[in-house]
């Protein structure tokens, strides 16, 4: 069983690397955050009780779980509210104003060149689709060895498979990334 101190050291030591996940996911910083603190509660309530050996697979289970249920609800959401029209958020005329319900950047991120904010959100984002076009198994794999740097044995225990084939969906994610990028013109 797992003490409160325990529980709370596992919380502490994984926050950071949840949190990049997430947002890497979501797009949405306050999301994510709402994302991680809710997998936390959950983790905390129902499986508090548990060995501390435990919850490292379980908190990813219930990360992966609470990110895909976030999905479900802005999907939904998308589609009560797919025309601009629906919104209450009307200008002084009467109309929908898409302007006034963007938010503005905040300053940090005007230090860099246009050009290079450009490049590199270009870049992002064909990194982003080339991870998305990946076999689900090869994309959780990457994803949780090189994105949230769990070892082999952490990924295999989330995974539910072996060492091996976690090695193995690993190297074949990189082959085929690298290629996918190298294909447009991205130095990997």
């Amino acid at each position: 069983m797992a003490t409160e101190q325990e529980l709370s050291d596992f919380l502490k030591s994984v926050e950071r690397r949840a949190f990049k996940r997430s947002v890497y996911h979501v797009r949405n910083e306050e999301s994510a955050l709402d994302i991680v603190q809710d997998s936390m509660m959950k983790l905390a309530e129902h499986y508090g009780e548990k060995p501390a050996a435990e919850l490292p697979m379980l908190f990813q289970r219930i990360l992966s779980n609470c990110t895909l249920d976030w999905f479900r609800r802005q999907k939904t959401r998308n589609i009560l509210f797919s025309n601009l029209s629906d919104f209450d958020s009307e200008g002084e005329d009467g109309e929908f104003d898409l302007l006034g319900t963007l938010n503005v950047q905040s300053e940090s991120d005007f230090a860099e060149s246009p050009e290079t904010s450009a490049q590199r959100a270009q870049t992002l984002r064909a990194i982003e689709i080339e991870i998305q076009q990946l076999p689900g198994r090869q994309r959780e794999a990457f994803l949780m060895r090189y994105w949230e740097e769990m070892d082999v044995a952490e990924t295999a225990a989330a995974m539910g498979c072996s060492e091996g084939s976690v090695k193995t969906h690993c190297s074949r994610a990189v082959q085929a990334l690298g290629k996918a990028l190298r294909a447009k013109g991205i130095k990997t």
